[in-house]
């Protein structure tokens, strides 16, 4: 669980087991690099309404996340916002073909930085950055864009595929400077402590080990990992949330950072994850068409508690 850097290239990802999965990323490589913008939406936002008939498991999940987080909206603002999420998973593939192949000068072009005097801050106030980021649709192109303008360190999960898991690594590392396998603790303490930007998201349910439970949205018992914690208390960084907003109608996007988070409890664990939750709540809302509402956030239950999906 070391630090990764530039990945190396070996013949044995040319293995004809995986020559269908290279078949599409020459596919994906094409489309993103050779059309213009207004183009790659317009197709994005088709492809994403396939999803609502191939893909019905995932469309069962979201309707059910927005059911459990969203009990005040009608049936059919619900129903609404599954159509523009569904729209948004078919933009968020050929995003992330447009993080890994654009060149820097195409993203600066259709990105635009709201916000970056509270890096600019942080630098010079604090240790380290710890940029809350959130699970959006857009988090590739969202990742990228943003090491163009503060190069920092990016807390992942490999990729089980090494095809993907190469070319995942290869594209983020094009404009950050390191990625840290996500169990990797000391690792990011360390990038912290040296005062690197470093990029992490806590938003996913990682099982209970070394979770507890805590309210978002409508959820009262939402298990959430502890790690947000131990690095705020043994490294005291500026806490910054980040939130890639993808804009209407092919407009391009804003990379929206948002001020320093200084009145976050550390004395008490719970208080610093239940108050981190909400700094996920009040991001989700600015975009929550753009979320990734298809993953299961809420599969790990107390004991005695039935299952949500």
């Amino acid at each position: 669980m070391n630090v990764t850097h530039v990945p190396v290239f070996t013949i044995n990802l040319l293995h004809p087991k995986y020559w269908l999965i290279w078949l599409g990323i020459i596919i994906l490589y094409i489309f993103v690099v050779l059309l213009p913008y207004p183009i790659i939406y317009y197709c994005g936002i088709r492809l994403g309404r396939l999803v609502m008939y191939f893909m019905k498991y995932r469309v069962n999940i979201i309707r059910r996340n927005l059911q459990l987080c969203f009990p005040n909206l009608t049936i059919k603002e619900k129903e609404i916002l599954l159509k523009k999420n569904c729209e948004s998973i078919g933009m968020g593939l050929l995003e992330t073909g447009m993080a890994w192949f654009w060149p820097n000068w195409r993203i600066k072009y259709w990105c635009k930085l709201n916000g970056f005097n509270n890096i600019i801050k942080a630098h010079k106030n604090y240790n380290g950055i710890l940029l809350i980021g959130m699970h959006f649709l857009t988090l590739e192109l969202g990742a990228r864009a943003f090491g163009i303008f503060n190069p920092g360190i990016g807390v992942y999960r490999p990729n089980n595929n090494p095809v993907l898991n190469w070319l995942q690594t290869w594209g983020r590392l094009r404009s950050n400077k390191s990625m840290i396998h996500r169990k990797n603790l000391k690792s990011i303490l360390r990038a912290l402590k040296n005062g690197e930007t470093v990029w992490y998201a806590p938003d996913h349910d990682y099982g209970s080990k070394n979770s507890v439970f805590t309210q978002l949205f409508g959820v009262t018992h939402t298990a959430t990992t502890i790690g947000t914690y131990i690095l705020i208390k043994l490294t005291q960084p500026a806490i910054i949330p980040f939130i890639p907003r993808r804009l209407p109608n092919g407009l391009g996007y804003e990379l929206i950072i948002l001020p320093i988070e200084n009145t976050v409890p550390v004395t008490d664990r719970l208080a610093t994850i239940s108050y981190i939750n909400k700094i996920i709540e009040k991001a989700i809302l600015l975009a929550p068409e753009q979320y990734m509402w298809l993953h299961r956030r809420f599969k790990t239950r107390p004991t005695g508690k039935s299952s949500f999906y």
